[in-house]
Order: structure tokens, then sequence, then C-alpha cells
């Protein structure tokens, strides 16, 4: 259902005869109903299925449509899909020359949301808003979207980018997108496993700057380019690249402790702990954390988990404050050989899905999304001219 424009005519908007209930950064306020994700009494569940079930045991394609669909695909479903996202995946001649063209110093955030908002241009279908236009432009989306990162990630080096291949899952081609090579089993499903966790948080910042976008009837690139847009800040997507620079500098297991407790002595932020929804820890956090401990061993760079799990147990032991999804999520990307720079881009590709899950869901029962502030300024002022200031 659409909504008639604000602006224009002599319709009045009333003024509340009582003040709002006031929250900062609308924490806890309700905005609105979905039946996608739920986050009750600090678990995590899609759809209503805890986030450790699908962690263990489920696929990022089988996750993918459960979100879209809300039940899980027939293997036929999945083959299907998966093979779909593999053919729409390759990109255009022209975007890939758009990007080649982005200056030097260019982030892939700001590649990504370029190059995302450039796409639209390429879909024939990008302004057809019918139920089956969408469900393809979500397939091609969630497609594009990782070979951009990768193809990016390559053309910054100088190397030419490579096309996905029909037969691997999305977490299998973005590695090899991203290396030329095939990636080994343990790296693909600690991606793969990566992605699940990743892959949707209620109203987080990103999902609800999409509802918004989505709310106005506007595109699906479109409302996707502003979910990126709100990603893109440091206060949303980032956290995980922050921890890997802290690693980094500390850069031995020898000087965790005086580095750490150092911070907490200053009082500095030590990125990858806690979380504006959750109080007794992330849920996502372990599943990561037992990544990052096999991709260590497989490595024989064990130090990264090991400087993790130190720092939690300082952190966690003096402050009472529990590592997120971020905080082991860095070690386990910097093990897969992603620069740090790729971390939240990836956190782009995972979320896609669900953004997308909820642009389909706003179309499906929409009403444009207007919330109101309550003025708090001066009142009773008046036009002073312009000589008499």
């Amino acid at each position: 259902m659409s909504q008639s424009p604000e602006a224009g005519g002599t319709s009045a908007v009333s003024t509340p005869q009582a003040a709002a209930p006031q929250s900062a950064g609308m924490r806890d306020i309700i905005a609105l109903s979905s039946t996608i994700t739920s986050i009750e009494d600090g678990v995590l569940a899609y759809r209503g299925i805890n986030i450790d079930e699908l962690a263990e045991h489920a696929s990022f394609e089988e996750v993918k449509y459960l979100l879209w669909h809300g039940r899980f695909p027939t293997r036929a479903e999945m083959d299907r899909m998966r093979t779909a996202i593999a053919e729409y995946a390759v990109l255009p001649e022209g975007l890939t020359d758009v990007m080649k063209q982005l200056p030097r110093r260019t982030t892939p955030m700001e590649a990504l949301r370029t190059a995302v908002s450039a796409l639209a241009t390429f879909d024939a279908e990008s302004e057809d808003m019918s139920d089956e236009a969408n469900a393809r432009k979500a397939i091609r989306i969630q497609g594009q979207i990782a070979s951009i990162v990768a193809a990016f990630d390559r053309i910054r080096n100088d190397r030419a980018p490579i096309g996905p291949r029909p037969d691997l899952s999305l977490a299998a081609n973005f590695l090899y997108m991203l290396r030329g090579i095939a990636p080994d089993p343990l790296s693909v499903r600690a991606l793969d496993k990566a992605f699940i966790l990743h892959a949707d948080h209620e109203l987080n910042a990103s999902t609800f700057a999409a509802r918004v976008a989505a709310a106005t009837l506007t595109d699906m690139h479109s409302a996707v380019v502003a979910a990126i847009c709100a990603l893109k800040g440091p206060l949303h997507g980032g956290a995980n690249e922050q921890v890997m620079k802290m690693l980094n500098e500390i850069g031995h297991p020898d000087r965790v402790d005086a580095f750490i407790r150092g911070k907490l002595q200053h009082k500095e932020k030590i990125m990858g702990f806690g979380h504006a929804v959750y109080k007794d820890g992330d849920p996502r956090a372990k599943h990561l954390r037992e990544m990052s401990r096999q991709l260590g061993k497989l490595t024989g760079q064990e130090q990264w988990y090991k400087m993790s799990v130190m720092i939690e147990e300082i952190v966690t032991g003096t402050k009472g404050l529990k590592p997120n999804v971020d905080f082991y999520s860095a070690s386990v990307y910097h093990y897969l050989n992603i620069a740090s720079d790729l971390f939240t881009p990836i956190f782009a590709i995972s979320r896609t899905s669900g953004w997308i899950a909820h642009i389909l869901e706003q179309y499906a029962n929409n009403k444009l999304i207007r919330p109101r502030a309550q003025y708090v300024g001066p009142r009773d002022q008046h036009y002073v001219p312009l000589d008499q200031r």
C-alpha cells in the first residue's frame, strides 16, 4: 500500500498533546512488527530458530532462503538458489570499468556504496516493483555484492577480477574470487558460519535505514545503498577492523596484559566488547571463538587466537564486559588472509540477506515510516531585520 506525499496541500500536522516517550537513539522503542528475527532474553533467532542451531547445522544458502521465504528450502530449491546466485554474480563490464576509475584512495566501503548504486543502472528491472521482479533482484544483488567486494580488492591491487564458479557456494565463491584459487573446506565453513551469524540482527541501524528507504517505495537497490551508508559509519560496522588493528599493535601474547590493563587504566575503549542489546553476552561470539581456534591450528598462527582469549579474560574479569560478534570475527577473517579494511564489506555481503528480507517484508505490508521529533528549542522568537543584527 503506497503512502501519500507529506509535503504540499492543506493537510495539517497535529501537535502532540503530551511529550512522547524519550529515548536516546530510540533505544527500546518498538518501531514496527516483524516475523524475521527476534532477540528475546539474550537469544537470537531467525524465524523462530535459535542461532546456535543454525550456526552448527545450516548453510548460508539455507539461512538466506529461510530469511526470505520463512521456511527452509528443499534440496532442489537450495541448488537452484545457489546456481542462480553464482550465475547472476557476474558483474556487468561497465560496472567493472566504473570501479577501475575510482581514485586510489577509495576505501572498500566507499567502493561498495558507489558500485551498488551504479549497479541499478545496469539492471533492466531496477524500477520494476512487482513481486516477481523483486525476487529476481534479490538473488542478483546478493551475488553481485560479493563479486563487487572481491573485484574491487583485486582491482586496487592491480589484478584482474575473477568471475564466480557455478559449482561453489557464496562463501566459497567469494574466497575463490578474492584469491584466485579454490579454498579449503575449513576456510569455506568458517566464512559460511560468519555469514550466518551476521545475516540479520533485528532493527539494527542499517536494517532500519533499509526499511525507512523501502517504505517510500524506492527501488531495492536504493534501499540496499541506504543500508550500506549506515553500515559504513564507525558506530555500526568497522568494530572488527579496529579489533584487528589492536591485535596487530599488541603483536605478541607477552604484551597483552600490560597493553590491555594500560588501556583500561586510562579508561580507553576496548573494541569488540559489550552490546547495546545483549546484557549477558553475545550468543554469536562463541561460534566465532571456536572457528578462530580451529583456523589458528590450521595455519600455525595461534598467537592471534591466544591474544584474543587473553584479552577476553582481562576485560571480562575486570569490567564484566563480554565479547560481541565483532571480537573473534577479526581473527577469523585474518586467518582467512583477508585485508582488515574488507571486514566491514564482508559484513555487508552477509547482512544483505537480512536487509533484503526486511525490504521484502516492508514492501508486502507497507506504511511510510515517519516518526515525530520532540521540539526542545527556543520558542516565541521573531525575525530581526538585517541592519539591526
